[in-house]
């Protein structure tokens, strides 16, 4: 199961220019290429319109990197080739670019320990010295009794006093001072983002790029110190740069230390939200597809992971803590739906892309594993052909409906072409091609209007 269709609309009324929306959930490293394979797939099913074609962006974390280049006109087989190295229009998208190491924070962190050792440890040196001849008497009676009884209390008799003349002498530091906000830096992301965004005269800013190409981007991050959402885009928070809001949207808290914008610190925006679907109806989008990478894992078969091991937790705490952060943003996503199911002002429809339930390999590949990075795509573009194959009835009947004609032969069985083929420009398509080879479809009864539902269809 990884398809979710909301069907709300009546699909035999004819729409005049409605509104697309694609929504991107985050996934780190091996969630964004496991999108990005899918997207591919997508694409090429879709004849008449592209991804990058489409009136409406909503990207959060690693879809706001794959996001911001989508609405500026770079399909997901470029994106994919700038990843693997073999792209003509972009630099190559390289390990230390993800990986960059926070050093500047951590002299910061360090400076600190040095200030406070000069500035605070002596006088709590000299603290403890006055302590102990102020009340020697009483500290050496104290210290006898715990040595006659030792325990809790006899050493809490002990330390106490002195522990509390010391906070009085002078505050401690808060130790959260020495310890640095995230290991790695986003710097490199925002700066790739920017200097591919140049090289291919994308605008980066939100008005420019809504002028030029008639779409919509929104970026959406987590505000670290109010804890608020934050929406990036035209007619949004147009304040921040493209390259920023996604270098915003994609610090993971704790891997990153979280940039500062314009004064105020971000956070991932999936610490808040897991898609923001609502963000897309408020902007008026009638279809919206949306793909989260993210879901947990239902381990029916005990040892389908690993061979020697019956139960997620054997396979250590990385693994507890992945399925525990699924678990989190699918339930998100899903109360999400069903809320929208039951919002009478929006009478449009919703498709779900996402993993299947029991995808042992794509969740075996750590998120944050830049190098797994084929084999995710390879899973993404594989998942969603499939998932087409199967329901290709239930999809192409809405898709079309909205205008968007559908083709699995033109899928293709693998990514190899992308992948593994030297740089070469796109072979132009042609007319007839452009005009043929539509696959038939269940047209809906005139004037039948369905009963809005959430259902998984296999």
């Amino acid at each position: 199961m990884s398809l979710t269709i909301l069907q709300k609309s009546d699909l035999s009324k004819p729409r005049k220019n409605p509104k697309i929306a694609l929504v991107l959930a985050g996934g780190a490293v091996s969630g964004g290429t496991f999108k990005l394979g899918g997207l591919i797939a997508l694409n090429r099913f879709i004849r008449n319109r592209k991804v990058t074609e489409f009136d409406i962006y909503v990207c959060l974390s690693a879809g706001a990197f794959i996001g911001s280049f989508l609405a500026g006109g770079i399909p997901p087989d470029e994106l994919l080739k700038a990843l693997n190295g073999t792209s003509t229009r972009f630099n190559q998208f390289k390990f230390y670019d993800f990986y960059w190491p926070a050093v500047g924070e951590w002299a910061r962190r360090a400076g600190h320990l040095g200030n406070d050792a000069v500035r605070v440890w002596p006088r709590l040196a000299k603290a403890v010295v006055s302590h102990v001849s102020a009340n020697r008497e009483d500290l050496g009676r104290r210290v006898r009794e715990a040595l006659r009884h030792p325990g809790y209390g006899t050493f809490e008799k002990v330390i106490g006093p002195l522990v509390s003349d010391l906070l009085n002498a002078t505050p401690l530091p808060h130790a959260g001072r020495y310890i640095p906000s995230g290991l790695f830096d986003t710097s490199r992301i925002e700066r790739y983002v920017r200097e591919n965004l140049a090289r291919n005269h994308i605008p980066n800013d939100f008005r420019m790029l809504n002028r030029e190409k008639g779409n919509a981007l929104y970026i959406v991050a987590t505000n670290l110190n109010t804890a608020k959402g934050v929406v990036f885009g035209y007619d949004a928070d147009p304040t921040a740069t493209i390259a920023q809001a996604v270098q915003a949207s994609t610090a993971v808290p704790g891997f990153y230390v979280p940039p500062r914008v314009h004064g105020e610190e971000y956070l991932d925006a999936m610490v808040r939200k897991t898609a923001n679907t609502s963000l897309a109806v408020h902007k008026g989008a009638d279809l919206i597809i949306i793909y989260n990478p993210f879901r947990p894992f239902m381990n029916r078969n005990r040892y389908q992971l690993v061979p020697t091991a019956s139960s997620l937790s054997e396979l250590g705490l990385g693994t507890i803590l992945n399925q525990t952060i699924r678990t989190m943003v699918h339930t998100r996503l899903y109360a999400g739906l069903k809320k929208l199911r039951l919002d009478p002002s929006f009478k449009g429809d919703v498709i779900l892309i996402e993993p299947t339930e029991s995808d042992a390999q794509f969740f075996s590949i750590n998120p944050l594993a830049f190098w797994n990075r084929k084999e995710a795509a390879k899973n993404g573009f594989n998942s969603v052909r499939q998932d087409l194959e199967r329901n290709y009835g239930e999809v192409s009947r809405i898709l079309e409906a909205y205008g968007l004609q559908c083709d699995l032969d033109a899928i293709g069985e693998s990514l190899d072409d992308v992948l593994a083929a030297p740089p070469a420009p796109a072979p132009a398509r042609t007319a007839a091609a452009a005009a043929g080879g539509a696959a038939p479809t269940t047209a809906p009864a005139p004037g039948h209007v369905p009963a809005p539902r959430l259902r998984i269809v296999q």
